[in-house]
């Protein structure tokens, strides 16, 4: 349960440590969702300004395989955590280096609703896979390396750290609750949403574009669902909601300049279930920019965190925090 990573002295700390968590990710390279590449449009992003976000040419199949290599993640572990099972061997070749999952494991859910919203999501990321590989054809990329494990060495305690939720040198199980599976799923929804909102005005085929536009909508009923369920946990539990609000603040370290991430807590005491700006709009984040965070670093990388190994295809270099 969420009581068990987080106190009520770190509940009270969180909002004051977002300077001391982008000092430390500068020195240690703790926690990154990102992808970026030789051709990358900065407007797409979240304000970094990384030598490699350049308006260079960039075809539909870099595009689509770098969704790809983020479905391989999402589509790994929501399948674990519903089923206990990853996806089958037939749907893991292709292009490039092909890599194992590290953990996973199925979530003994004591709340029958979220049980059902993740095999309700598990069942749409891995038709994403499917999906995406079959409009590839044989350019498909491999699986890369993953890691989806509890280990206290593993990206997802590493995550939690950033954020404030565990103490240095313990685990996160994203496995061991409902309420810490639902932090583990927000950590990658709200970057998907984003991901693919970024990547649009790089796909030039009309017919990709929309199948594009498809999926960025479902990844939005995800990011929704687990928001909701989130903020309605929270209102029992304060600290739960807190925690997401965290997770938020630590992507927003990793991904540029602009503070743009929201957590589900909205301002005069209300929900913010849906994150927008001003004009009611979802932000965008760069390829660069997402694998920032998915590799647990604000630098110009090309692996780590979620996957050790990097991801497979053109975009795989992350941004360089501004």
């Amino acid at each position: 349960m969420l009581g068990y990573f987080l106190t009520r002295a770190q509940v009270d700390g969180i909002a004051m440590r977002r300077a001391e968590r982008r000092a430390f990710f500068r020195k240690t390279s703790g926690f990154a969702v990102g992808m970026a590449g030789g051709g990358i449009l900065a407007a797409c992003g979240g304000g970094s300004g990384d030598s490699n976000a350049q308006a260079n040419e960039v075809s539909d199949a870099d595009v689509l395989n770098f969704a790809l290599n983020l479905e391989y993640l999402e589509a790994q572990f929501y399948a674990y955590a519903a089923t206990g099972t990853g996806l089958p061997a037939a749907q893991l070749g292709g292009t490039g280096t092909q890599g194992a999952v590290t953990g996973g494991r199925a979530v003994n859910f004591t709340d029958p609703v979220v049980r059902q919203y993740a095999k309700e999501i598990a069942q749409d990321e891995i038709a994403h896979v499917a999906f995406l590989r079959q409009a590839l054809g044989s350019a498909a990329v491999a699986q890369p390396a993953i890691d989806i494990g509890a280990d206290p060495n593993g990206a997802f305690s590493s995550a939690a750290r950033a954020a404030g939720l565990v103490a240095a040198g313990q685990a996160f199980d994203p496995y061991a609750s409902d309420e810490n599976f639902l932090l583990a799923a927000f950590l990658f929804e709200d970057v998907g949403v984003t991901a693919y909102k970024g990547a649009s005005p790089l796909i030039q085929n009309k017919t990709f574009l929309e199948a594009a536009a498809g999926i960025l909508a479902v990844e939005a009923y995800h990011a929704g669902l687990v928001r909701t369920a989130l903020y309605a946990k929270g209102v029992d539990a304060p600290a739960l909601r807190t925690a997401a609000d965290a997770i938020s603040n630590a992507r927003d370290s990793l991904d540029g300049g602009s503070d743009v991430d929201q957590g589900v807590s909205g301002a005069d005491d209300r929900s913010n279930i849906v994150p927008t700006d001003a004009n009611g709009i979802a932000f965008s984040r760069s390829p660069g920019d997402v694998l920032n965070i998915v590799y647990l670093n604000p630098g110009a990388v090309s692996r780590g965190g979620f996957y050790p190994a990097g991801v497979n295809g053109a975009l795989a270099l992350s941004s360089a925090l501004a």
